[in-house]
């Protein structure tokens, strides 16, 4: 429906959907009567009821306001969709009500779409000035700067992931039979549950031991040490403070040579003032049965749902 604001009564032209089935789209052009034309076209004796349509560019003299608008009347068919088949709109309709013409009785809604109105950008630029506009600009400087010291932590965090991926040959087993393990060290999500202080751990197999290593990187070579049996595992409670203390999850080692993985539960802390006062430990190797156990497949999958799968969290706390 196309019609003037002001005075609908005068200046209004309706399609019903019977017009406009099997259509998906409307064109409409506007334009304004020259003299000429307003005397052949709006005089009450005219016999000429439509203007010719030309290509022609015209101009407006004179400003205009225009609202369109489109209604639509649906019933509830028994499958309860909403269907709109066998239903008219009537000539009635504004926007403001909707006249349906039915020939069975049934329950009926109606719906419309108003276009919004077209933005002035000139009163935009206008009214741009900051103190006419103080609460917006503040929040878009406020969102800014939250936005570049999160940047500037993602990077930082980048930076240290790299570092955490490297292989590192260790001095001692640089040799020519030098064997790949993978040790992930997995520290429990709770507060203070890291460490600052130097940890240690000597990981032992059924051919042989390894000498006494520091954690620092993710990738390990040794020699091949076989079947692993347990890892000894400690810190030197050389932290400050509440950074003294670790709590250890478990940890995995995994063979690169034939991708066999040992797990070593721990779930405990390494802390003089907490848990048992012990900040040394031996793991045994994981047994199927310890590995199926609720409270350690619960732990695991709630800690990678949230580091990796989490939509904010895993932006902190993902694995590099």
């Amino acid at each position: 429906m196309l019609g003037n604001l002001h005075n609908e009564s005068l200046y209004k032209y309706f399609i019903n959907n019977e017009q406009t089935s099997g259509h998906q789209s409307l064109i409409f052009g506007l334009r304004e009567l020259n003299s000429t034309e307003i005397f052949q076209f709006c005089l009450e004796n005219s016999s000429i009821i439509n203007p010719s349509i030309t290509n022609q560019p015209f101009y407006f003299t004179s400003n205009y306001e225009l609202r369109i608008y489109t209604s639509a009347c649906y019933y509830l068919d028994k499958n309860n969709q909403w269907k709109s088949d066998e239903l008219i709109v009537g000539s009635l309709t504004n926007h403001y009500q909707i006249q349906c013409f039915s020939n069975h009785l049934t329950s009926f809604a109606g719906g419309f779409i108003i276009l919004p109105a077209p933005i002035n950008w000139n009163y935009v630029f206008t009214n741009a000035d900051f103190m006419k506009n103080k609460t917006v600009y503040l929040t878009i400087i406020f969102v800014s700067i939250i936005y570049i010291i999160l940047m500037i932590y993602a990077r930082f965090n980048d930076k240290k992931d790299i570092e955490k991926l490297g292989v590192t040959p260790l001095l001692d087993n640089y040799k020519l039979d030098q064997y790949f393990y993978q040790i992930l060290v997995f520290t429990g999500q709770r507060i203070n549950a890291g460490t600052e202080s130097k940890v240690h751990f000597i990981l032992s197999g059924d051919n042989d031991e390894t000498h006494i290593k520091t954690k620092k990187t993710k990738k390990l070579i040794f020699r091949s040490l076989g079947l692993l049996n347990y890892i000894r595992i400690w810190h030197d409670n050389s932290g400050k403070g509440s950074s003294a203390s670790w709590f250890l999850k478990y940890i995995i080692v995994t063979d690169l040579q034939t991708m066999e993985k040992f797990h070593f539960i721990s779930q405990r802390w390494f802390a003089v003032e907490k848990d048992d006062g012990f900040i040394e430990r031996i793991l045994s190797v994981a047994s199927e049965m310890e590995k199926r156990a609720f409270f350690y497949i619960l732990s695991k999958k709630a800690y990678h749902s949230v580091s990796d799968g989490y939509l904010w969290f895993s932006i902190f706390s993902r694995p590099p």
